[in-house]
């Protein structure tokens, strides 16, 4: 396996969860498989939104984080898609979670994969970034587990501020694409 095995999530299935038997075994670096009934248990990434929320004075939305993991760091607005949820359709309740803002439209931008630490587990994810509309944003209230609301400017954001790794290159990511929109103003 490519994750150390106490952290590693797969570690943690000692039992089928089909047939209950006791002979669930290491099948690939992502799988297990019960020797009793043949089912086969496959470890993929639990979904996660990240909201890019840009105001009408060009300044992006960031909030500080409340909780762990990477409390009192800086991160995006979102967290995990419910089961029978679209990424935008978690990213709007996220949203509206974390901050009290209505998104109106949703633009796919990019994704990454991260590892997010939580209650002593590694719990593999792919982060959806997306462009987010609201309908206003002066009423950006920190709630849930965002603990503050900020409004930074391009030039005022530091990627190593954000405590999450793919928070982080997302942010470098964003950075770019925003100079470059810039560049192509000019």
């Amino acid at each position: 396996m490519k994750d150390t095995e106490q952290n590693h999530l797969l570690s943690l299935f000692e039992y089928c969860p089909k047939c209950g038997a006791k002979a669930f075994r290491e099948d690939t670096e992502k799988s297990k498989r019960c020797e009793a009934c043949g089912f086969v248990y496959f470890m993929n990434p639990s979904a996660s939104t990240v909201a890019v929320i840009v105001d009408d004075q060009d300044r992006l939305m960031v909030v500080r984080r409340s909780k762990e993991p990477a409390k009192g760091t800086l991160d995006l607005p979102g967290g995990f898609c419910d089961c029978y949820e679209t990424g935008e359709e978690g990213v709007r309740r996220e949203v509206l979670e974390e901050t009290g803002l209505i998104v109106n439209e949703t633009r796919y931008l990019f994704s990454l994969p991260n590892m997010y630490h939580f209650g002593g587990l590694d719990i593999p994810t792919l982060d959806l970034f997306f462009l987010c509309k609201v309908a206003e944003t002066k009423g950006a209230t920190a709630m849930d587990d965002a603990g503050e609301v900020l409004w930074l400017n391009w030039q005022e954001i530091r990627p190593e501020l954000f405590g999450l790794k793919s928070i982080s290159l997302g942010v470098k990511r964003l950075l770019q694409m925003h100079a470059a929109s810039q560049a192509n103003v000019r």
